[in-house]
């Protein structure tokens, strides 16, 4: 127990760290892998050989190519922006673990789409929008459900298992191009087409997977489905239906659920929308969801992931096989920094300090990366006659050694952030329609923000694009500072104390003037014997 001690877990059930729970939230984690995939991949397809000498892109003026490539590399974050909003629909009818599975099927159509494509580039688009649909789902589905079955001490830790499972989805991503860009011919197709598959293959694994994952318990109780419930939480959890830890959490779930409905009986979809819009609270943890991702997204990031392979020939890495190289070591930095965020900084740490560290390293990384673009622009690089030496070069590999911290940075901050917050604010019967809406809003700005980099670069330059990241993540601190609330240790079900508090509190004052409570006293153990005589 010393560890659990050191953890401030020594209070918890030691049943409750079970096989059943890791195994659940392992299938429903690794859904994250199919954006990093993706995302990884799809910047590294393009400049391959291969895929140029089957879809004619290299034609026409800079900026023709810069949309052609744009338009492949962001279809699936447009199909991903529909995925969202179906993703409620299915996840409050069907549940969870079917919508999981609805997605799956989408996710490995759109591929084998894009698979069989053959020269056509109308097919590559279909497909990637297709595969886009079931992409956008696993942003609501997976955090839903995460948040939904964790231990709230450790519901941090276990819901951005997917957030970390997006960079387990980029490593391999770039390791995959770079392998098959050394050992397939340049003339093969295969060369491509190998790592596009393996979004087929993640597809069909967690499909089967799906089949031996319980249903989130808050989910069967809205549906009325008490008694499945409590045996799905018992499963969970591994503890017998009469013990105090799962009396305890069914007795919350169904207080909150009951005092919800009980305010909004008959509500239909119009009016739950009206509910997050208009009431205060509500409003605010929509707008926590909304700003997360327009900060996070213009941050800089995930340019640097989908984009990496130019980046890194902008600062000198210009053979084909350096720059994919190069991606590898970006993508195991973010994997490793994603999990080291996830397992010892947001729960132990708190929120507020993780997203504090990720946001201050990538704004000195991205800042130093712009003035070094500055000082040795990108033309340097072009003519291997010219090489770049001295001090020149050395700060050349400081630059790329500051897209690797940046690339930390982004992982322990506002990756874990944008998923985690999103899956825990929310009362339960709004929590698959918030999360939906915020992720529309997350693809809707990746994709303008896919469709947009070419672009910027073309007219600001590497070094303008660079200032502009570091500007927002400077904006992007002054506002964790003022309006982002301590949430590691509450239960989903405290949520509304903190939320109820002035808005000008919830941010830098919420934690102090609403503190976590924890147990069972008087009257509430009272409820909780009774609805385990039901």
């Amino acid at each position: 127990m010393g560890l659990f001690s050191h953890l401030g877990l020594s209070d918890l059930p030691k049943e409750i760290f079970n096989y059943r729970l890791f195994w659940s939230v392992g299938v429903f984690g690794i859904l994250g892998a199919g954006r990093g995939i993706d995302e990884g991949l799809v910047g590294g397809m393009i400049s391959l050989k291969s895929f140029k000498d089957e879809f004619p892109l290299e034609v026409g003026t800079a900026s023709e190519i810069a949309n052609r490539e744009s338009n492949i590399t962001s279809m699936v974050q447009l199909g991903s922006i529909g995925g969202a909003l179906l993703a409620f629909i299915l996840c409050d009818r069907i549940g969870r673990v079917r919508s999981l599975q609805a997605l799956t099927f989408l996710w490995a159509i759109g591929f084998v789409i894009v698979v069989t494509s053959f020269g056509n580039i109308g097919q590559i688009l279909a497909g990637r929008l297709i595969a886009g649909l079931g992409v956008g789902m696993t942003t609501v589905v997976g955090p839903t459900y995460l948040a939904e079955v964790a231990p709230k001490k450790i519901r941090g830790m276990l819901t951005n298992i997917f957030a970390g499972a997006v960079y387990l989805g980029v490593m391999i991503a770039y390791f995959a191009n770079w392998g098959c860009s050394e050992n397939i011919s340049d003339s093969s197709r295969s060369q491509w087409v190998i790592p596009q598959a393996i979004h087929i293959m993640f597809a069909g694994v967690i499909f089967i997977a799906s089949l031996t994952v319980p249903e989130s318990p808050r989910f069967l109780v809205m549906r009325g489905k008490h008694e499945q419930a409590l045996k799905n939480l018992c499963t969970l959890r591994q503890l017998p239906s009469d013990h105090p830890s799962i009396m305890s959490e069914i007795l919350d779930i169904r207080d909150q659920l009951d005092h919800e409905q009980e305010s909004t009986r008959g509500s239909t979809l119009w009016g739950k929308l009206k509910e997050l819009i208009t009431i205060p609270a509500n409003r605010y943890r929509l707008m926590l969801g909304v700003m997360s991702q327009l900060l996070g997204q213009w941050s800089g990031a995930s340019a640097i992931t989908i984009y990496a392979t130019s980046f890194f020939a902008a600062l000198g890495k210009t053979g084909q096989s350096e720059k994919l190289f190069a991606t590898c070591i970006l993508g195991i930095v973010k994997f490793c920094s994603a999990y080291i965020c996830a397992f010892f900084l947001i729960d132990f740490l708190g929120r507020r300090r993780s997203l504090y560290t990720g946001i201050i390293l990538q704004t000195l990384s991205i800042c130093y990366i712009a003035i070094y673009m500055a000082k040795v622009p990108a033309s340097a690089h072009v003519s291997e006659t010219s090489e770049i030496t001295g001090a020149a070069k050395r700060a050349g590999i400081g630059a790329i050694a500051a897209i690797y911290i940046s690339g930390f940075g982004w992982a322990i901050g506002w990756n874990s952030f944008q998923y985690l917050v999103n899956a825990e604010i929310y009362p339960s019967r709004l929590r698959a329609l918030g999360s939906s809406i915020v992720m529309c809003i997350h693809f809707a700005n990746q994709f303008g923000n896919t469709k947009a980099v070419p672009n910027m670069v073309l007219a600001m330059t590497n070094y303008g694009f660079f200032v502009f990241c570091t500007a927002v993540c400077v904006l992007g601190l002054l506002w964790v500072w003022f309006f982002v609330p301590e949430t590691a240790g509450r239960s989903l079900e405290s949520m509304e104390e903190l939320f109820a508090l002035p808005w000008h509190q919830i941010g830098r004052h919420g934690k102090s003037l609403s503190p976590v409570g924890d147990g069972l006293f008087g009257e509430d153990q009272e409820k909780a014997r009774a609805i385990h005589q039901e």
